[in-house]
């Protein structure tokens, strides 16, 4: 693991050595690779959702806290007004409670009905968030951090599809708490401009579907490796749920509906459902599912560790941060 190279508020806040955060992903985040982001000096994220069964879900959390021998990961919550949602969350909430998780990142709809019984509990929560709008609300919240992504995102980027370097710069003029950004980051260089523009981390998800501990088949890895991000589609603007994802049949059939104007979920259905991402993962048979597929994948090209892509963006930044410093004009006369 490198040294410590950067102090913010976000690796205070997660008592982390390096400013990189790893979010939930659904169907690949689960205790082994969680826990190589966190011994390799990041913060990553259990997807709750991932683990439907609240014993498997138990399980899952007490393996990662013996990779980790003791340190600690998150869980990740997505929050949806869906039906039967809400019960699913409450067991969870309380697993997570019972085996002492300190850090909850919260995404999708607004966290202001749990924020409550998760401080009540000492649980520290950051809220991602599409726009600097909606992250401003969430930290007048309360919530602990904010994760602000941008449209280049995977999965759900938002109805405003703003871009990650407006919004990089935006954010820490608006939001008083402690901010991390994502969207199409993948270089150490990226995290260096995150850092002089205000932010206190970078979040990275595309980027590291590429790593040897994310539970997925050998032909989706090479799959990422192969892409450069042009090969995405933004599907499911019809129900006002962005979703941004791999370039396949599914989404393909499902932009077809939305040209023709369908509005039948029905006919959706077949290519939206989440289990076939899952067997899709598990099969290598990418040509069906809505397949979450960032921009930033353009930098995943080379299946390694989670530690040895830490360790080449941190390198990359400490590259940004000398060639920035060559550039300074210390002392000229500027005007």
């Amino acid at each position: 693991m490198r040294h410590a190279i950067f102090r913010t508020p976000i690796t205070e806040l997660f008592g982390i050595r390096h400013p990189i955060v790893c979010g939930g992903l659904v169907w690949l985040a689960d205790a082994r690779y969680v826990a190589a982001v966190v011994n390799a000096g990041g913060m990553g994220f259990i997807t709750a959702s991932t683990y439907p069964d609240p014993g498997r879900f138990r399980e899952e959390l007490q393996l990662a806290k013996e990779l980790t021998k003791g340190a600690s990961f998150g869980v990740n919550f997505g929050i949806s007004q869906r039906s039967g949602v809400e019960d699913k969350f409450d067991k969870h909430r309380k697993i997570v409670c019972e085996e002492g998780i300190r850090f909850i990142e919260t995404s999708g709809s607004s966290p202001a009905a749990i924020l409550p019984q998760l401080h009540e509990a000492g649980i520290k929560v950051m809220h991602k968030a599409p726009t600097v709008r909606y992250g401003e609300t969430a930290a007048k919240l309360g919530v602990d951090a904010v994760c602000i992504i941008g449209a280049e995102s995977a999965g759900h980027p938002g109805m405003i599809m703003v871009g990650t370097m407006v919004q990089a710069a935006l954010a820490p003029q608006r939001i008083k708490v402690p901010l991390v950004v994502g969207g199409g980051i993948g270089t150490g260089a990226q995290l260096a401009a995150i850092i002089l523009m205000g932010g206190d981390a970078a979040l990275m998800g595309s980027r590291m579907l590429v790593a040897s501990e994310i539970p997925a088949h050998p032909s989706y890895k090479c799959r990422i490796v192969k892409g450069d991000g042009t090969d995405s589609k933004v599907v499911m603007h019809t129900f006002n749920h962005n979703h941004r994802v791999m370039d396949n049949e599914s989404s393909r059939a499902v932009a077809k509906l939305e040209r023709e104007l369908v509005y039948d979920f029905g006919q959706y259905e077949p290519h939206v459902s989440g289990t076939i991402v899952r067997d899709a993962y598990t099969s290598g048979d990418l040509s069906r599912g809505m397949i979450d597929y960032g921009q930033g994948v353009v930098f995943a090209n080379e299946v390694m560790s989670v530690e040895a892509i830490f360790d080449q963006i941190l390198d990359e930044a400490v590259a940004a941060v000398a060639t920035f410093k060559s550039r300074l004009l210390i002392g000229s006369n500027l005007s």
